[in-house]
């Protein structure tokens, strides 16, 4: 009696004894599975596999995902529409951190225990566990858009919180140690430490500064965009990652008068001017002015503290007035609640006025009620 006539591809017993497998694909082309099989049933059940995707419309073209990862990687790169900042950032993640190992892998052959393997490696190496969540992160994102486009089915990324960090509380100035760096650094920076901290505005926001921008009669700045600074030296004016950052920012009364000194004294003329200039005229540049302001710090005897904590300083004490969390998003430039939660949650002396609060409310509570039995609170401290 003869066999049951196979439906679906086709199984036969190479010289070696194993067995191939081949099938007829929905591109016509015949295509044979990948590897061999030790026996005439794992070859049939690979083909029945291979019919069921066919079915459900879960089909890869095999030879799609043979592109070289470095190449699709730096494709995915050139074709976003990013800032160049991010742009250099990123083409710097796939260059050093993930071509090295991925980079003549197919997308194919990027498997999770792969990723696994690179990321402890990167982090046994010394790598900075910021530089690996980045590359990670972007790793991830990259795949995902291979999943996207049909070449893989599942993104090879699955580490949990891989592309997360966890930082070290940053430090938080106090009113009168910004002043005394204000007070230390060059004059005409002076305005700049006290915006940084006060108004909670980020360095490149400052830098960008024009003379338009600050009404000096309304005690108002107008946040329009920023500079940043490329690895190759140039700088560019960009606009708000979202339409949150364009804002404007309250200055307060004790701070004005300086701003309007300064605006006198060494701000550009002009509408166009730029409110913040180096002694020679330029855009101040970051790498410049941290050596001012590390002598600045050490002058007013503060260690440990960078520029940008300032924002920190300024976001926590704008957090202990009472702001809403709507209020903190707008002052800070964010269109998420997270980073306004973060300062809410954060503010040590906000978090006792609000428990000293609720203890309030627990103790009148239990004259009225009477305390409780064995209750541990039965003599004042």
């Amino acid at each position: 009696m003869a066999g049951k006539r196979r439906q679906f591809g086709r199984v036969r017993k190479l010289p070696s004894g194993r067995y191939q497998a081949r099938y007829v694909g929905p591109d016509g082309l015949l295509r044979p599975a990948p590897n061999a099989f030790r026996t005439k049933r794992e070859a049939d059940g690979w083909l029945a596999d291979v019919q069921t995707e066919l079915r459900q419309g879960d089909w890869r073209d095999p030879d799609a995902a043979k592109v070289p990862f470095e190449k699709y990687a730096t494709a995915w790169v050139a074709e976003r529409p990013l800032a160049r900042s991010t742009q250099e950032l990123y083409g710097i993640l796939v260059r050093v951190h993930l071509a090295p190992t991925f980079g003549r892998l197919s997308i194919a052959d990027v498997t999770p225990a792969a990723v696994r393997t690179w990321r402890l490696a990167r982090l046994d190496a010394g790598i900075g566990p910021t530089a690996v969540a980045k590359a990670y992160s972007l790793l991830r994102t990259i795949m995902a858009t291979a999943v996207a486009d049909g070449l893989i089915r599942r993104n090879p990324c699955q580490i949990r919180n891989g592309g997360t960090v966890t930082t070290p509380e940053r430090p938080t100035a106090s009113v009168l140690d910004v002043f005394a760096i204000a007070d230390a650094v060059q004059p005409r920076y002076r305005a700049l430490v006290l915006l940084g901290a006060f108004c909670a505005l980020r360095w490149g926001e400052l830098v960008a500064l024009r003379r338009r921008d600050i009404d000096v009669d309304a005690g108002m700045i107008r946040v329009r965009g920023s500079v940043s600074e490329l690895n190759n030296g140039s700088r560019i004016y960009k606009a708000p990652k979202s339409e949150a950052g364009k804002r404007s920012v309250a200055i307060p009364r004790s701070v004005l008068p300086v701003v309007v000194a300064h605006m006198k004294q060494f701000a550009e003329p002009g509408a166009d001017g730029r409110v913040f200039v180096g002694a020679k005229g330029a855009t101040p540049r970051r790498n410049h002015f941290n050596g001012l302001w590390h002598k600045a710090c050490k002058t007013a005897g503060i260690t440990g503290l960078r520029f940008h904590d300032l924002r920190h300083t300024g976001n926590t004490l704008a957090s202990q007035t009472n702001a809403s969390t709507r209020e903190l998003m707008t002052r800070l430039g964010h269109s998420s609640t997270r980073a306004a939660l973060i300062y809410q949650h954060t503010s040590a002396i906000r978090e006792r006025e609000i428990a000293d609060g609720v203890d309030t409310v627990i103790l009148e509570a239990l004259k009225r009620r009477g305390r409780p039995k064995g209750h541990a609170r039965d003599t004042e401290d």
